[in-house]
């Protein structure tokens, strides 16, 4: 029925929605969240992470259900999700254009992997509601600093973050690119690819170093917008028309594994050129997604 409604006021009833939704969820995190903070044990532990995933997976089909009602005629162009299982362990590594993406992934990912994870800010612990439902979520917060001091605090939170994940099946998601790509951000970088911004691998390789052996695959996320990247207002507003999503599962090499990415330059430099081979498939695989996507519109 919202698609009835004039885009503005669909926009404010979807970000109420969204508003109320997150706060009813956040309070219903606080009893699992202070029965593992009272009872840090492992059986205590995985009960109450399996409780507050369930709550925030619910947190997702709310969502999901918002965006069919406000978008009903978008078109989603989605595969490569099929094979994938919610006991499994996995590294998501996508572009990253709009804030929308997280709410795409959220929804190609819904009930077929583990809820999703992803590094954040030592800052955004202290946003009202929603750091609290981060910080339930053993969400990893690093300090992102360019120091070793900080490099090095930055490896022991993952390596701390890991031995939680180990009781709980778990999705971590990665934007190599580090922000969202602008034409002015590429422009400024002098970027070698088309639609992509540099990677930067600092926090891939900390991820990689401290829990690789843990992930049994690679999930590489190619998301594309064939009406242009929206913002977060038009997704609530019902303006986004289509959305391109191709998933490839890829294996961890053995070498980009256990290594330092702190002291070891030559770690760093296998990544790197791992990395670059992704990039540069997924800037062709955008190009063929831009071509295909204006051919058929």
């Amino acid at each position: 029925m919202l698609h009835w409604l004039p885009p503005s006021l669909r926009g404010v009833l979807t970000g109420a929605l969204l508003g109320l939704s997150t706060v009813v969820g956040v309070l219903n995190f606080v009893p699992p969240a202070l029965l593992k903070l009272a009872l840090p044990f492992a059986p205590v532990r995985r009960f109450a992470d399996r409780w507050l995933n369930a709550i925030a997976t619910g947190w997702v089909a709310v969502n999901n259900a918002w965006i069919r009602a406000a978008n009903p005629g978008a078109r989603w162009d989605v595969q490569g999700v099929d094979g994938l299982h919610r006991r499994g362990w996995y590294l998501v590594s996508s572009n990253h254009q709009s804030w929308v993406d997280i709410l795409v992934l959220q929804r190609i990912f819904h009930r077929r992997v583990p809820f999703l994870k992803f590094f954040l800010k030592q800052e955004l612990i202290w946003v009202p509601v929603i750091g609290l439902a981060w910080w339930a979520l053993d969400f990893p917060f690093m300090k992102r600093g360019k120091g070793l001091g900080s490099q090095r605090s930055d490896l022991r939170t993952t390596r701390q973050a890991c031995e939680k994940f180990k009781l709980i099946p778990t999705t971590v998601i990665n934007f190599v690119e580090g922000t969202r790509f602008t034409p002015a951000k590429h422009a400024a970088q002098a970027s070698p690819w088309k639609h992509l911004l540099k990677p930067k691998i600092g926090g891939l390789s900390i991820a990689l170093a401290a829990m690789g052996e843990m992930f049994e695959a690679v999930l590489d996320v190619t998301i594309v917008y064939p009406g242009g990247r929206p913002t977060f207002w038009d997704l609530l507003c019902g303006r986004v028309d289509a959305v391109v999503v191709r998933v490839q599962q890829l294996p961890i090499p053995a070498e980009v594994l256990g290594g330092d990415p702190v002291a070891d330059a030559d770690y760093r430099r296998r990544i790197g050129a791992w990395v670059q081979q992704q990039w540069a498939d997924k800037d062709r695989l955008i190009d063929e997604l831009t071509a295909g996507a204006a051919a058929g519109g």
